[in-house]
């Protein structure tokens, strides 16, 4: 089964960027609805970013204007690119999306949800 994995995580000073992707382990046909979410020792999983069916982006309001999230159709893979960062920024992100198998999934609206492991991203103060 195929599974996202997420890369880019680093330990950057604050003030710094980092530019975290997300792909498919596998061979899918497309990807729908990417999301980024954080999660901080001791704290419960949020949103960062996301990017709906129809196409809109959100943003948790702590990261706007900071942060951007994009989807490359053509490599099936999910960005975020974070300036900015601060301290209260580290955590472990987390991607997910909507995979469409083949193209039978997308005109059936077959898709799966599925969630990566994780990268980690520590900002130094």
């Amino acid at each position: 089964q195929v599974q996202l994995v997420e890369s880019g995580g680093a330990v950057v000073q604050a003030g710094g960027s980092l530019r975290l992707s997300c792909a498919a382990s596998g061979r899918i046909f497309g990807l729908s609805a990417p999301g980024w979410y954080r999660q901080a020792p001791g704290k419960q999983r949020e949103l960062v970013a996301r990017i709906t069916s129809g196409g809109q982006t959100d943003y948790a309001d702590s990261v706007k204007g900071r942060f951007t999230i994009s989807l490359d159709n053509s490599k099936n893979t999910v960005h975020l690119q974070m300036n900015s960062l601060k301290p209260e920024d580290t955590a472990i992100y987390y991607c997910s999306a909507l995979i469409y198998y083949s193209y039978a999934d997308l005109v059936n609206d077959r898709r799966q949800g599925s969630w990566g492991q994780g990268t980690q991203v520590t900002v130094s103060s």
